[in-house]
């Protein structure tokens, strides 16, 4: 089945890749068909930032969290070393606080972000909290959501009448 890629010019991946992607969300409805899709462009294409973040968003919307989540680690190990990023946090902050409006450091934050709200899901609350409350520190607009999802992780529970 071939499709029109042309209106997905900004995606910097090959035409026969843009075409798995357009056939996983025209099989959206057919989940194990349309994640054959997403599969194969990440088989094809091993660490393209556009066909991680795309993977992401699949897994995260069929709820599969658990490959969600992956796909996030994937993305950010390939920022942190394109960027050489250091290991420890105290380090890497201030990096990510000077280049924040860098694209590649946003995806990064975002990815970074979207990671603890995965956990949240999988239930590492303790993870998810420890991602939301940094990404929160550098964070001062609240662009990346971390300091929403901290705030649901961290509200008291309601009392019952």
């Amino acid at each position: 089945m071939q499709t029109n890629t042309n209106k997905f010019s900004w995606f910097q991946v090959p035409e026969d890749i843009k075409n798995l992607l357009v056939l996983a969300a025209q099989t959206w409805e057919n989940t194990s068909e349309s994640e054959k899709y997403i599969q194969q462009a990440l088989d094809q294409t091993g660490d393209n930032t556009d066909v991680l973040v795309a993977a992401y968003r699949f897994f995260y919307y069929k709820n599969n969290y658990s490959l969600a989540f992956q796909t996030t680690v994937k993305l950010l190990d390939k920022i942190k070393e394109l960027e050489k990023f250091p290991d420890e946090w105290e380090q890497l902050k201030p990096i990510l606080v000077n280049r924040q409006e860098d694209p590649q450091i946003r995806l990064y934050l975002n990815a970074y972000a979207a990671s603890g709200l995965v956990l949240a899901k999988l239930g590492a609350i303790e993870e998810a909290k420890e991602i939301s409350t940094r990404v929160k520190q550098i964070d001062e607009k609240n662009d990346f959501g971390a300091g929403i999802l901290l705030d649901i992780l961290t509200r008291p529970p309601e009392e019952d009448d």
